[in-house]
């Protein structure tokens, strides 16, 4: 009799631990999807990309929000808007074989010319890189203005000062440079055999030629300083009162 017992009472705790195990699914799963909802909502609700680090200060503790957000992306996959990584932040997008429906006459970016492109791409594939530096890749003289209009554009950004002789600007791409171009990061720009199938690269470069690998960070690097209020207001970007030049 005593053996029955216990074999009850040992099913009777098996049977509760189960029902428990699933109420911390059905919990688990329901903060889930509240997290991903306000999630959603973030990105939704910007006309910029969110950094995942904002996201996850607007989650409960305890939510993965790369889990999250991978969750997210997954589900909009094959929408007519997909949700992206631009490099630490998220947002909505167009998906791309639709894209030619959504005309934006009202907000045409000026088109560059070739010289603002071969800038452009330097400071891509180079950066962080100096103006001397790019004049001494291009082979020619590069005026302030093309730098100006990719500044304008907010594709290009100056980084910091490199620490040598005259401490020249570095510069180097934008979040919205990525943007733009429907890049994750900078290790998506072409390569070698992605240029030469565009037409960008000829055919017919030495069989030597490399192209660099971007450095991917906004960290910067070891010969590299800081750009302060008193190197702002040198540049011209700043006035002696501390406010930013427009």
């Amino acid at each position: 009799m005593g053996e029955h017992r216990d074999e009850y009472m040992d099913d009777d705790i098996g049977h509760h631990s189960i029902q428990s195990e699933d109420a911390v699914d059905a919990l688990r799963d329901h903060a889930l999807k509240d997290a991903e909802r306000i999630a959603e909502a973030l990105v939704f609700s910007s006309g910029q990309p969110v950094s995942q680090k904002f996201i996850a200060s607007k989650l409960p503790d305890g939510i993965d929000v790369e889990a999250v957000m991978l969750r997210l992306s997954d589900f909009y996959a094959s929408r007519g808007i997909n949700l992206l990584r631009i490099d630490d932040a998220w947002a909505f997008r167009t998906s791309a074989d639709l894209s030619f429906l959504i005309r934006q006459e009202e907000t045409e970016v000026r088109k560059l010319s070739r010289a603002a492109l071969e800038v452009l791409a330097i400071i891509a594939y180079h950066q962080p890189v100096t103006r001397a530096e790019i004049e001494e890749i291009r082979g020619v003289a590069t005026s302030k203005g093309t730098l100006d209009l990719l500044m304008e554009a907010e594709w290009v950004r100056m980084r910091g000062r490199r620490r040598t002789p005259g401490r020249p600007v570095t510069y180097g791409t934008s979040r919205d440079f990525l943007d733009h171009f429907g890049l994750e990061n900078l290790k998506d720009l072409p390569g070698l055999d992605e240029l030469k199938g565009s037409g960008l690269l000829s055919s017919r470069i030495p069989s030597n030629f490399q192209i660099p690998v971007p450095f991917d960070g906004d960290e910067l690097t070891e010969d590299e300083d800081p750009i302060s209020d008193m190197d702002l207001e040198d540049l011209g970007l700043l006035t002696p009162m501390g406010d930013e030049v427009d």
